[in-house]
């Protein structure tokens, strides 16, 4: 009998980082598909979502979690409440950095909280492909001047420039163990609620700055038909009236778009005939409504 040279390996590690530094694009780029959404709007990412990479014989646990920032109201509360959480007995923590930008006292808070844990920390300077490497390295030295960081990565997430060398250590640090989740498994969310999660991004994707980012989508309905094709009902909430002819557009145009770019995503994603229905609820109070916390998987804190 010999030891298996390769034992299966499965560990945690936390995503963190300021609002738009890349954060769930890197964790797709890890998966090597599509788990959480991505938008040009901060603070996109709203619950600590688990994707779930492979690499030889790990498996890589990715808690994308949202942004970290000075929260204002309940909902950023139960959102930087969830963050953190994600970095709870994580096997190590990699905060990614947004390369591009040159003042860094945005991360001060962040690196203060960081300092006294005592899990492995990797820095990631993202978006690489976008930034001049003199100005990288410099930034590189300020933030791990001071041995916080065991290592550094450059990284550019939506290129994938130093995505497998980064793959390939987060395998290496993971603790020998069976493997929590299946082979074919690459994300713990659910169906209806990822459903839910590709609509919302292509709210966002479409309106921009015109819709505020105080609106949600909630699952309703997700049910297979006989036929195979999937029937889904959705319901997109904004806090104020004025908003609903945003979202509608003129003779419902806008709804309609959003509505036919979610189901050809969906129907990529899920390998099935969907069929989608939308409709708009105004709801000023949504974000106190302790229902719609639960079914994004936030805590609800006073």
């Amino acid at each position: 009998m010999t030891d298996n040279p390769n034992p299966e390996r499965c560990g945690l590690v936390a995503v963190l980082g300021a609002p738009n530094a890349g954060k769930s694009t890197l964790v797709n780029a890890l998966v090597g598909q599509k788990v959480a959404i991505v938008s040009a709007k901060a603070q996109t990412t709203r619950a600590r979502l688990l994707g779930i990479a492979l690499e030889g014989s790990a498996q890589i646990i990715l808690a994308d979690t949202p942004g970290l920032f000075a929260p204002r109201r309940r909902l950023d509360r139960a959102m930087v409440n969830a963050a953190w959480e994600g970095a709870v007995e994580a096997d190590a923590i990699c905060l990614v950095v947004d390369g591009r930008k040159k003042k860094l006292d945005y991360l001060d808070p962040i690196l203060e909280s960081l300092a006294g844990r005592p899990e492995r920390k990797i820095l990631i300077l993202n978006k690489v492909d976008e930034t001049a490497k003199e100005p990288l390295l410099i930034t590189a030295q300020k933030l791990a001047g001071e041995g916080q960081f065991s290592e550094v990565f450059f990284v550019s997430a939506l290129t994938g420039d130093g995505v497998p060398e980064l793959k390939a250590r987060l395998a290496e640090l993971m603790p020998e163990g069976p493997w929590h989740y299946p082979e074919d498994q690459v994300s713990d969310a659910s169906e209806r609620l990822l459903a839910a999660e590709i609509t919302r991004e292509q709210l966002y994707r479409q309106l921009h700055d015109e819709l505020p980012y105080d609106s949600t989508v909630r699952p309703e309905s997700y049910t297979i038909r006989k036929d195979g094709s999937i029937e889904i009902h959705q319901q997109i909430v904004i806090a104020r009236d004025s908003q609903k002819g945003i979202v509608l557009g003129k003779g419902g145009s806008k709804l309609k778009a959003i509505g036919e770019a979610a189901r050809k995503e969906l129907t990529e994603l899920l390998g099935a005939k969907v069929h989608l229905f939308l409709h708009v609820k105004v709801d000023e109070k949504w974000g106190d409504d302790k229902e719609i916390y639960e079914e994004l998987g936030l805590e609800w804190v006073r």
